[in-house]
């Protein structure tokens, strides 16, 4: 072993602990000698008849079985025979947002969305080991143990399909319409994949997370499609069968996934819990719905902070961890065998998170972090960036209150709670536009509370918002306690008037050919400065960065005079460089609309810095001279305009770029679109950078330990700590005057004499 890889596991021992790490090696051991082959032996489905896992053997008789579960199933979520009542609702939002009946047709003719975005030709039925963007397959006749993650390009554009999340437009079109046709397209789907997919072999056996989501959408289904003439005897018998298989490789491994410390644990958790709790009449239910529950608990409090945030730096896994744990304690409920209220308490903190990170026009969230198209309950008809469904179904499982007036984002609560449950609320007749409150008899709608969002902070995962009127900021400045997903501390994400102006560029794909092997991992790509070409952290594997970086949040507490507020943060990931960098940050909020960010970096010797800005695309016009940019934006013109204390540097835009995967960005995975990358570049031993956003940035300066930004009728000035010592944030104080000035109106011509003492002032 060479002192490299001596270096790295001292690293793993430091930040993962020596039992993770022996885990991880008695793990790798077990796949490489062929042990786990010999534990879950590739198999038939005759081999594994559903009388094995059943508690009475009788019942394996296929109408026996149907007819216990007719008669003696354990409730789900909704009941076939509310099906008129939630039909009386489905038209409210079908009007405003779309019907799930188009995607529904879809599948019968062999197209879906795949990760909620690109209609995608997979045939009916699909190749279900095949990757169909680029016509490539995984093996189908190896074990699953003996298959790369990454042997044959990326493993989710096979598994996309896989997760069966096509289901829940079949049932939702099937409850809309009771067309026959979708039942039997889901009964068909299934026939297809159990003959593809013999248990243990293949690339869809490779991944419990999968498997468990899978699962969830075929138990969907069955209570679904439950009084549908297509769901025979030998079909219900048939795909128990399937379930039962799935919950015992799912057991089987289910260590790997705890050891990620990440969704992973989560969905197969959940994935037990739901088999043991929905079908008793396994012989292993018992103990699977305790293991599920058990892990359902522990892992909240382990991977879940006290704030709100996640242990995966995600905004999206942020969503499917609470996906997971909105099914999982609302199916808990239904079957009287609640999760404990401190479970309950963390996620709806969870819940809060997002809510208070959310665009309050269009509740959208950042892209922050790994994003690879997850969406684990599709039971709407909203975009899939839209994160108002999940945030109203948390609020309303944890607190039984709404956070938003009626609207399409409910359509979640009505499957997941059902018609009783939420009746008899008043709700928002969103055909009328106008607002008018009516009574309600059958919808999922309910009361929504009366808070809002304001500046929130997230103390341990390190996330930080400033709202204005007309927008708001995001940024982070955390020290990790789990593993990072991206090299990004510092970046700003800026909202305008419901739109993201200045955005995190995504994820696009974790598997493809340069340039687009996750290349939005890099520090690089994000909103932030890049010290001699070098990420934040060495990216020592795929998914694992070494050494985590310690970021700070110095708060809020800076002197502000007018209509202005100020946050400060840094980190420091340049601290490994043979001459060590720590690089600081000031966030200012200026009024309604604009806003001031400034950075310093210092080291003893010349550096290469590059501060780099993602905008969403739109024709524009730079100014070399000003280093500036304006982009027109469906709401009007916005400016960035960027100083610098150097002397010499080099401002360039780039738009979509043919050779890399600058000025890009990815909304949805595995697809791109043009975005408008703005950098400055300089060398030097220290430096200052500050850019002013806005649709009125005129200019902004930087004199010595004093940064002037203007707009046409508002002016202001901060005052910076450049001495670089331990525990001083950037920004000590700013003053703003003329449309900015608040309560201040004999200050105007004081500021020129002001200036000394913001020079002198180093904290509040």
């Amino acid at each position: 072993m060479n002192v490299s890889h001596l270096h790295r596991c001292s690293q793993l021992l430091r930040y993962f602990g020596p039992q993770w790490l022996m885990y991880r090696t008695w793990h790798a051991m077990r796949l490489k000698s062929g042990f786990v082959r010999l534990q879950l032996p590739a198999t038939t489905w005759e081999e594994q008849p559903l009388a094995r896992f059943l508690t009475d053997r009788l019942l394996a008789d296929p109408k026996r079985y149907c007819e216990y579960r007719r008669n003696s199933a354990p409730r789900f979520f909704f009941d076939p025979e509310e099906r008129e009542a939630f039909r009386a609702v489905f038209d409210t939002w079908d009007i405003s947002s779309g019907s799930p009946v188009t995607a529904a047709d879809d599948i019968g003719r062999g197209f879906i969305s795949f990760f909620s975005h690109d209609r995608l030709n997979i045939g009916f039925p699909p190749r279900w080991h095949a990757d169909p963007i680029h016509d490539q397959e995984f093996p189908e006749n190896r074990h699953w143990s003996q298959i790369s993650d990454f042997g044959a390009g990326d493993i989710k554009l096979v598994w996309e399909t896989n997760r069966f999340a096509f289901v829940f437009p079949l049932v939702r079109a099937f409850w809309r319409t009771g067309n026959e046709q979708y039942a039997e397209h889901f009964w068909q789907l299934i026939e297809s994949w159990r003959e593809a997919n013999p248990p243990e072999t293949g690339v869809n056996w490779k991944c419990g997370q999968e498997i468990s989501l899978r699962v969830i959408a075929w138990c969907f289904g069955i209570y679904g499609f439950g009084a549908s003439a297509a769901s025979t005897p030998a079909r219900l018998a048939m795909l128990a069968q399937m379930i039962a298989v799935s919950g015992l490789r799912i057991e089987s491994n289910i260590g790997y996934a705890l050891s990620q410390r990440n969704n992973h644990g989560l969905s197969e958790a959940m994935g037990l819990w739901t088999i043991g709790s929905l079908f008793p009449e396994f012989v292993d239910s018992k103990r699977w719905a305790a293991s599920g529950k058990k892990l359902l608990e522990s892992q909240a409090v382990e991977l879940i902070y006290e704030d709100g945030a996640f242990s995966q730096h995600s905004m999206n896994y942020h969503r499917v961890m609470l996906h997971d744990y909105i099914w999982s304690i609302r199916l808990g409920d239904v079957l009287q065998q609640p999760f404990s209220d401190s479970l309950r308490d963390r996620i709806a903190k969870a819940g809060e998170f997002v809510f208070q990170l959310q665009d309050e026009l269009t509740g959208r969230v950042p892209c922050y972090g790994q994003d690879d198209g997850a969406l684990i309950l599709p039971l709407n008809n909203l975009d899939y960036r839209d994160y108002r469904p999940v945030v109203q179904a948390t609020s309303f499982l944890t607190t039984g209150q709404c956070r938003y007036d009626s609207g399409p984002w409910d359509e979640d609560l009505l499957w997941l709670f059902g018609v009783k449950k939420t009746s008899n609320q008043k709700v928002r007749d969103v055909r009328s536009g106008v607002g008018e409150l009516r009574s309600s008899q059958s919808g999922s709608i309910c009361d929504p509370e009366t808070t809002s969002r304001s500046d929130f902070e997230a103390p341990v995962g390190g996330y930080v918002s400033i709202r204005a009127s007309d927008g708001y900021a995001v940024t982070r400045a955390a020290t990790f306690h789990h593993r990072p997903s991206q090299a990004d501390m510092l970046h700003v994400d800026i909202w305008w008037r419901g739109e993201n102006i200045v955005i995190d560029p995504g994820t696009y794909s974790y598997n493809s050919p340069p340039p687009w092997n996750n290349p939005f991992a890099h520090t690089s790509f994000h909103n932030t400065v890049t010290v001699d070409n070098k990420d934040q952290m060495d990216r020592a594997s795929r998914f694992l960065w070494l050494p985590w970086l310690k970021g700070k949040s110095y708060g809020r507490k800076v002197t502000c005079q007018g209509d202005v507020s100020c946050w400060n943060g840094e980190h420091d990931g340049y601290r490994r460089l043979p001459d060590p960098v720590t690089h600081r940050r000031g966030l200012v909020r200026l009024g309604a609309e604009h806003w001031l960010v400034v950075d310093s970096l210092s080291g003893r010797q010349p550096h290469d810095y590059r501060l780099h800005w993602l905008l969403a695309d739109g024709p524009f016009k730079t100014d070399q001279a000003e280093t500036s940019i304006e982009v027109q934006t469906p709401k009007g013109p916005y400016r960035l305009a960027i100083a610098s204390s150097s002397s010499s540097v080099k401002f360039t835009v780039t738009r979509a770029a043919t050779d890399s995967a600058l000025g890009w960005r990815s909304t949805y995975y595995h697809s791109v679109e043009p975005a408008l990358s703005a950098c400055v570049e300089s060398t030097s031993a220290e430096i200052v950078f500050a850019t002013l956003l806005g649709p009125d940035a005129q200019s902004v300066s930087i004199d010595r330990d004093l940064v002037h930004v203007r707009g046409s009728e508002w002016n202001a000035a901060a005052s910076l700590n450049l001495i670089n010592a331990k525990g001083m944030p950037l920004v000590a104080s700013v003053h703003a005057d003329g449309s900015l000035e608040k309560n201040l109106p004999a200050l105007n011509h004081l500021l020129p004499h002001l200036i000394p003492e913001f020079r002198r002032c180093t904290s509040c």
